[in-house]
């Protein structure tokens, strides 16, 4: 505690002089000392939370801002400095160094103390934060960019370059930095521009202001680029060729040599996609973005040909949200062409740009255009799927079927004739899963399931499914088993109903996830149904905790409940002891237990649904005595034979929190004994965090006069 008494001495001056200014009263004062008394007190626990350095930081900036805006109201002019000036500031910057010596790694924490000393106008602490930031932290590349851009905000563009280039020669896979480097040369050229129009100098000027034009750009041009070193220095030639290489800087030369190193350095569509989206939206001249992205798209077909992602972002370049009419039409119907022409020449070799093209389709059918545009989308698909050329490619059928099934209706003069009824869509969803290089396509036979559940019967629609859970192979095999048992039912609104509707669609839902728990042999592939069956079996757990719910719980909980005092004492006068209901509540939990016996004999269950289990039964040991502890002890020894870390804890806490933090340690220590020596580290890690959770030393009352200030955590 002497750490606290050190800093509330450090508080009495700053605190006097808020009290002689007559911005805070003697009892505000006193609440800010109390407030600030509570906080210190949580930063000297053993295992300090990060929480409560951000809520201190929280409150000191809401506790600024409040004494700004009575300065402003109560003070007449201008006042000569005291401490109390700049106390409050300083106090956010003092807690943020302390909070980093215990986080130094929590990249976050640097991110907001950089933010709050930049708010507060610090420069030069901003400056020393973001230096010791990137010692520690030089692979993040959003400390350089916040350095940079703090840079360019006054007026250091050579600084900022630096910090960039560095941070690129640290990090050449962020697309994040290369877009920044990018943006900061457009910037750079854009600011060179307008100042040469503010002073009058025409770039075709000659010999004359040769000389001035060149210092212009030696001042803030200073890139390490040899490329870009070349231009300078031909930039300072007062003949013809100085004139060509600042035309060359000033069409965008630098942000192109930037572009060809990015795309040698980071050849990867995401790239591409960054620097398309920075240059579409830039403020510059037309002709230089033209420039510009005409080299984008250069570098993009010599850097990734034959990728999929990048033919279409190459074939949609002209595809801008500003688009409409005649434009729109032309230009989506070109992206079109162009898009069909190399899935046409593919072949249906690349399933891969089948799906790209299948994708572009759907996207722009869940636009708002024209119904037309829609139509001639929509049946462009469905002649790429018929080829004779090639074998039908799963994903343009599976996107053609899903397309007729939603436009049927209000697409219906628009389509093929082929295919603009139900039965037709009917007959080729059902042909396409009969297909032998389409039978075996999670995508196909969704599109399937939903063309039958929406033009045909219930049980048409489950007996497709039935037929596509043993015929689906592959990726999305998940999907297809799940796709009969969403959505997922309300469980709340079910419980809520009479008890026989309630039971009865329950029931229902209990037999169809135990019939497909019991198919497991149909799946061929035993890592998918591993994958499959542990879905399965948290939706059957908490089906079969509900059906419970509703069954037994009226006459176990409702009558069964431990009367008031007075009310036993008459009822043993009379000789009724409430056995009987006692007994009711008993079966109840007779009835849970079995339910856990049944999950883990019949089926392999993981750890993940056992903790599902465990977190149900929690629930109702709370509302039902009789189920307290004896249900949650047989859920945590299933659990621990799979997971025993994470099963101990929440054993333990449970136990702990009831009262029994005997039990508790000693299920800790037993477990302990038997781990490896890294699970024992993570079991203690997690136990103390359980044990330290009640301990909350700050207080929870606001001082109310002060503005509400959020930090994340």
């Amino acid at each position: 505690m002497e750490r606290v008494q050190f800093q509330q001495e450090q508080m009495l001056t700053e605190l006097k002089d808020l009290v002689r200014k007559g911005l805070f009263t003697q009892k505000e004062v006193k609440q800010i000392m109390q407030k600030r008394t509570s906080f210190e007190t949580a930063l000297v626990r053993r295992i300090p939370k990060k929480g409560d350095f951000l809520r201190y930081i929280a409150y000191e900036m809401g506790l600024e801002a409040l004494r700004r805006k009575r300065a402003a109201r109560i003070l007449d002019g201008p006042q000569p400095p005291s401490v109390s000036d700049y106390a409050l500031v300083r106090r956010q910057f003092h807690v943020f160094e302390r909070a980093l010596k215990k986080f130094k790694g929590d990249v976050g924490l640097w991110i907001q103390y950089i933010q709050v000393a930049k708010k507060e106008g610090a420069r030069t602490l901003v400056g020393r934060i973001t230096a010791r930031a990137l010692q520690l932290h030089p692979n993040v590349p959003a400390l350089y960019i916040l350095a940079a851009s703090h840079e360019l905000e006054h007026l250091a563009p050579s600084a900022a370059r630096a910090l960039l280039q560095r941070g690129i020669r640290l990090n050449p896979e962020s697309a994040e930095m290369w877009r920044e480097y990018v943006k900061m040369e457009l910037g750079f050229v854009e600011s060179l521009r307008r100042r040469w129009g503010v002073l009058g100098i025409e770039l075709e000027d000659t010999k004359g202001k040769g000389k001035q034009r060149a210092r212009e750009v030696d001042e803030d041009q200073e890139m390490g680029n040899e490329e870009v070193e070349r231009m300078q220095v031909d930039a300072e030639d007062e003949s013809d060729g100085g004139e060509a290489a600042r035309r060359q800087i000033m069409q965008g030369a630098i942000a192109k040599s930037v572009m060809s190193s990015a795309a040698k350095a980071l050849p990867k569509i995401e790239l591409f996609i960054s620097l398309q989206e920075l240059l579409t939206g830039y403020p510059c001249p037309p002709s230089l973005r033209d420039t510009l992205l005409d080299h984008l798209f250069t570098l993009l077909h010599e850097t990734l040909p034959a990728d999929p992602a990048a033919i279409r972002l190459s074939a949609t370049r002209h595809l801008l949200p500003d688009l409409e009419g005649e434009a729109l039409v032309d230009t989506l119907k070109d992206a079109n062409e162009r898009l069909a022409s190399a899935v046409r020449d593919q072949n249906g070799a690349d399933e891969r740009l089948a799906s790209v093209y299948a994708s572009f389709v759907q996207d722009w059918c869940r636009k708002d255009i024209d119904d037309s545009l829609k139509g001639y989308l929509i049946t462009s698909l469905q002649l790429l799927t018929q080829q004779k050329s090639a074998s039908p490619s799963p994903a343009l059928l599976a996107a053609t079927i899903t397309l007729l099934t939603t436009y049927q209706e209000s697409l219906h003069e628009y389509l093929p004739p082929t295919s603009n009824t139900p039965e037709r869509v009917l007959r080729l969803a059902r042909k396409s899963t009969g297909k032998d290089t389409t039978k075996h396509s999670a995508q196909v036979w969704l599109a399937r399931f939903d063309a039958e559940k929406q033009f045909s019967t219930s049980e048409d629609a489950k007996r497709a499914w039935d037929e596509g859970r043993g015929a689906v192979l592959g990726a999305g095999i998940e999907t297809v088993w799940l796709w009969g048992l969403d959505p997922e039912p309300d469980w709340e609104t079910t419980k809520g109903r009479g008890t026989g509707s309630a039971e009865a669609e329950v029931g229902e839902r209990v037999r169809l996830l135990e019939r497909l728990l019991g198919e497991g042999h149909r799946m061929r592939d035993a890592t998918a149904w591993a994958a499959v069956q542990e879905t399965l079996l948290m939706r059957y757990a908490k089906a079969t905790d509900v059906e419970l719910a509703i069954r037994l719980r009226p006459e176990a909980v409702e009558e069964g409940e431990v009367p008031p005092a007075g009310i036993r004492k008459r009822k043993r006068a009379r000789g009724d002891t409430g056995t009987e209901r006692r007994s009711q509540s008993m079966a109840y939990a007779d009835a849970r237990a079995a339910r856990v016996r049944h999950i883990g004999a019949a089926y392999v269950v993981t750890a993940p649904v056992w903790r599902e289990v465990f977190a149900q039964e929690e629930a109702a040991s709370e509302e039902v005595p009789a189920c307290s502890g004896r249900v949650l002890e047989m859920v945590f020894e299933q659990w621990q034979r799979k997971d025993a870390v994470h099963a101990t804890v929440a054993w333990a806490r449970w136990l702990l929190a009831h009262g029994k933090a005997k039990a508790a340690t000693d299920v800790v220590m037993r477990s302990r004994n038997s781990l490896s020596d890294v699970e024992r580290m993570v079991l203690e890690h997690l136990w103390k965090q359980e044990v330290d959770e009640g301990v909350d030393a700050s207080s929870t009352d606001d001082f109310e006069a002060i503005p509400q200030v959020s930090l994340s955590t």
